[in-house]
């Protein structure tokens, strides 16, 4: 009897001695997964706010700058002022002017005769602005939009710029006004928690989600994500702990979880990317419009991983400029670049490639040792690698400046990147010495359509000519795009109507066939230095 009793305690205290190691470790694993989780959902939902009252910041400049015009209203003069407006503030897509509660004009015309009434506000922002959640355009129709209005002018911007973010597949997002409308929502966040925005804590879960709310004194964000998306890294965590104690079990989860979440994060999966040297280039082909010959390529970006799979650029790219990796990634493109295309390149002088650079190098400038470095001995000419930056680049011009007028002494032609989708004003283009520009492929789109933006090409294609600039059409797809930019005298062309980017030695064989196909050399696209 006393055995059987001592032979089951004994059971009983072995069961428990297996059990609570493992009962510790799920729960310090599970706390810990949703502890991250949620960190990752504040830090979402604070991005969010951030977007949101920048979008406000830059529609209350052009509000404020459109107040203090000293012209008649709806005049020509005016409507081409309200227009430069949209055109060089991001954040906008329209304006209009209101006169006794009615639309009178907008930054694309005159409204339809039936008549526009602005709708009553939604709160005042913190700056005097007051902030509509949904008004639908008026000339240019399509979705309900965001609207802030000043005085008599009332400027639209698309909600969806508030939740434009990198986020994991699952997550969801939502951005309302203080008072708890809704402006904009990614991926179908949960009714029940849109519903109640202004309510919700900051942090917590209901029955499938964890959620994290972020304000401030104009906006309300709430981030969640699925509570199954954790439960993988916390199987993980768990097969890796021996159970041998309480205290060694909640040791063990949480060097486990410190491991795997710095290693399977992006930024951490990233950064071993680039000691691997797992990025790939790509080469876009440029095209002479008039004669279809490839004259030179944009080299492009393309993070493979080990087994194979290809990550976008838009996926990487920001998240390598905001932790310092981004220079590093350019001198891998810039030195494969050169490896590849180094026989091709010193055969014909007139081929050119562009390497694009992020805002730190155009702002630093050590990107010109490191390619003449990379040029040494390979008998390719510095005129032969050209610079882009986009327009975010070009926001510090004083360092900007710098950077292109010693670019353009070694040698290299500078281009500006995606004209008319940044931050830039045609007062960077007239301060700063650049060769060619570059139009967006989101207005090359709108050639031969109806859309309310389809006006802007010709005037970013007039804008280039009064600059003597090269002028570089983007994602060309359609044979009318490219007839109809031959006719506005644009000359060099990218897009898959000629070619999507392909490895160097597709890239190369293009190029050849090119030539051979029209029987010439490519036209030399090179700038005369004084």
């Amino acid at each position: 009897m006393e055995r059987s009793r001592i032979v089951v305690i004994a059971s009983i205290l072995a069961a428990l001695g297996a059990i609570l190691p493992m009962l510790a470790a799920y729960y310090l694993s599970w706390s810990i997964a949703v502890r991250g989780e949620q960190t990752r959902l504040s830090r979402l939902a604070d991005y969010a706010i951030m977007r949101a009252d920048a979008a406000l910041a830059e529609a209350s400049k052009a509000l404020k700058a459109a107040d203090r015009f000293d012209m008649p209203p709806c005049m020509t003069t005016h409507i081409a002022a309200l227009r430069s407006l949209v055109v060089n503030t991001t954040a906008i897509e329209d304006i209009g002017y209101f006169e006794n509660g009615l639309l009178r004009c907008t930054s694309w015309g005159y409204p339809p005769r039936r008549l526009t009434r602005s709708p009553p506000a939604d709160f005042f922002a913190s700056n005097g602005v007051e902030v509509i959640p949904r008004m639908y355009p008026t000339i240019s129709t399509g979705a309900p939009m965001t609207a802030f209005r000043y005085h008599s002018y009332t400027v639209l911007t698309n909600p969806i710029r508030f939740v434009d973010v990198i986020a994991e597949p699952g997550t969801r997002l939502a951005v309302a006004t203080k008072n708890g409308v809704l402006v904009s929502t990614l991926n179908d966040p949960d009714p029940s928690l849109t519903e109640r925005l202004a309510d919700l804590p900051k942090t917590g879960s209901n029955a499938d989600d964890l959620f994290a709310t972020a304000r401030d004194a104009n906006w309300i964000a709430v981030a969640a994500a699925p509570k199954i998306a954790i439960l993988s890294d916390m199987d993980r965590e768990r097969l890796l702990l021996l159970p041998g104690g309480a205290l060694v079990a909640a040791l063990m989860v949480g060097l486990v979880v410190w491991l795997s979440r710095r290693r399977l994060s992006p930024l951490g999966e990233l950064s071993i990317a680039v000691q691997r040297r797992e990025f790939i280039v790509h080469y876009q082909p440029l095209i002479e419009l008039k004669t279809g010959i490839c004259v030179g390529a944009e080299a492009l970006v393309r993070w493979r991983r080990p087994d194979g799979q290809m990550v976008r650029p838009d996926l990487f790219i920001p998240l390598a400029e905001e932790n310092g990796l981004i220079e590093e990634i350019t001198d891998q493109v810039l030195y494969a670049t050169i490896t590849e295309l180094k026989g091709v390149l010193a055969a014909d002088r007139s081929l050119h490639i562009a390497i694009n650079l992020a805002a730190d190098d155009l702002k630093s400038g050590r990107i010109l040792p490191v390619i003449e470095t990379a040029l040494q001995n390979t008998g390719v000419l510095a005129e032969q690698i050209w610079l882009e930056a986009t327009e975010r680049g070009f926001m510090d011009v004083k360092s900007a400046r710098a950077t292109i007028e010693e670019a353009r002494r070694r040698g290299h032609s500078v281009a500006i990147d995606d004209f008319g989708t940044g931050y830039s004003s045609l007062q960077y283009l007239q301060e700063l010495p650049l060769d060619a520009l570059k139009i967006d492929k989101s207005f090359i789109d709108t050639i031969g359509t109806d859309s309310a933006t389809s006006s802007i090409t010709p005037h970013i294609i007039d804008i280039a000519k009064s600059l003597d600039l090269y002028i570089v059409a983007e994602g060309i797809e359609r044979r009318e795009q490219a007839d109809y930019l031959v006719e506005r005298g644009v000359q060099y062309g990218q897009g898959w109507l000629f070619s999507k980017a392909l490895p160097a030695a597709e890239f190369i064989a293009f190029y050849n066939d090119s030539k051979r196909r029209l029987g010439a050399g490519p036209a030399v696209i090179r700038r005369e230095i004084a």
